[in-house]
């Protein structure tokens, strides 16, 4: 997904998941068990994988079994910091404390460019990828690539975002239905806490180019679509949507001048989210007036919680989905089927359903900020906790 997000970590442990079944193609769909790893190979799970990164040293000997370079393909770094704050380092501390050396995997990003993503594909292969984990840009893009590696008998994983009717062979992300609709659930108990009546509420989408917007939306709809039908709330508008906080802030200004009356807003992550607050306050709006929901526990995210201008955000603890990625390249690498423990479910993604780890989100909000992203070290207090910050921290008890 394009969102919103190396720094040590702490000691959170992601536990392994029921997959949702999603009405709608492209979803983290059917349950299914995906079959063991083989022999004696060693066996992880979605609950292996600890913020200390021991369970990859486990892998060794698989890692050592494996031909080829493993590849990895980020998109870009204006939608969200988390790729080079989060996933490219803790991707290449997953390779590492799996024995591999740098000559063995790459890790590049194209920096927003379709063209760049498959020229780096291109010279990956080239270069000796046996493996790409892809995170594209968009579906049509991705996949042209997938169908290019695997013609030249390169294996794909679809990391974080699923590639619609692509060729992977595996799919490793967070449960994006589930994400949505924590954000549907946090705008519902914000707007009971906050006191909000008669609801007025904005839908801020993400790009519908990203799949993941598709499955984050589907999510909260299903939360709000009873609100809207009966349960008091209005919605209000959902324009085209983007995971560009300019657009955003435009689009927002734009929505607010022809609907004064908005009072709760839906923001698909932090960035929208804070796009959203900026306006507000640029019209003298305080805090707890118009809850506003988020996604990637940015820094200003959570700040944008403590202030009490955002009700929540959807924390996705990136060092699980780096190893749990990782891990199933190594299985792929080495032609094993990854172990039935770490693949549990399918993706549909209209051409195949794909065998797929998908990862639990966490809601956080001032209640649980101390236990999940700060106890992970995922932000630390003394960034969270600068200047006028500080009280609000200690409020929520975070030291």
């Amino acid at each position: 997904m394009k969102v919103s997000l190396t720094r040590a970590v702490g000691v959170l442990t992601v536990a392994a998941v029921t997959v949702a079944v999603s009405a709608c193609g492209g979803s983290s769909g059917d349950k299914s068990s995906s079959g063991g790893s083989g022999g004696s190979s060693p066996k992880v799970t979605t609950s292996s994988f600890t913020s200390d990164f021991s369970a990859m040293s486990k892998l060794k000997d698989l890692a050592k079994s494996g031909k080829g370079k493993i590849a990895v393909l980020l998109p870009d770094t204006q939608s969200s910091a988390r790729y080079v704050s989060f996933d490219a380092p803790y991707l290449k501390r997953a390779f590492e404390a799996a024995g591999l050396s740098k000559s063995d995997f790459i890790i590049e990003n194209a920096q927003g460019s379709t063209r760049t993503m498959q020229t780096q594909a291109d010279a990956a292969i080239t270069n000796g990828a046996s493996v790409l984990l892809i995170d594209p840009l968009d579906s049509g893009s991705g996949a042209a690539i997938e169908k290019n590696a695997v013609s030249k008998g390169v294996k794909v994983i679809d990391y974080d975002r699923i590639t619609l009717n692509g060729s992977a062979s595996a799919y490793v992300s967070f449960d994006n239905v589930k994400v949505g609709e924590l954000i549907g659930k946090g705008l519902v108990d914000c707007v009971s806490s906050w006191n909000v009546t008669n609801p007025k509420v904005l839908l801020m989408d993400g790009d519908a180019t990203d799949n993941n917007a598709t499955l984050f939306a589907q999510g909260y709809k299903k939360v709000l679509e009873p609100k809207f039908s009966g349960g008091g709330f209005t919605k209000v508008g959902e324009p085209a949507g983007t995971w560009d906080n300019q657009k955003a802030l435009t689009n927002f200004q734009q929505q607010l001048t022809a609907n004064p009356q908005i009072n709760a807003v839906v923001a698909a992550n932090d960035g929208i989210a804070n796009s959203v607050i900026s306006a507000l306050k640029s019209q003298g709006i305080g805090p707890k007036k118009v809850p506003t929901t988020g996604q990637d526990a940015t820094l200003q995210g959570l700040q944008n919680i403590l202030a009490g201008y955002q009700c929540m955000s959807v924390y996705k603890p990136i060092y699980v989905e780096a190893q749990a990625a990782v891990a199933a390249a190594l299985y792929i690498r080495a032609g094993q089927k990854p172990p039935s423990g770490l693949v549990n479910g399918t993706t549909d993604n209209k051409a195949t359903k794909v065998p797929s780890v998908l990862l639990t989100p966490v809601s956080v909000t001032t209640d649980n900020m101390a236990k999940t992203v700060v106890a992970d070290k995922f932000v630390t207090s003394a960034d969270l906790c600068t200047g006028s910050f500080a009280s609000k921290c200690s409020a929520a008890g975070i030291s």
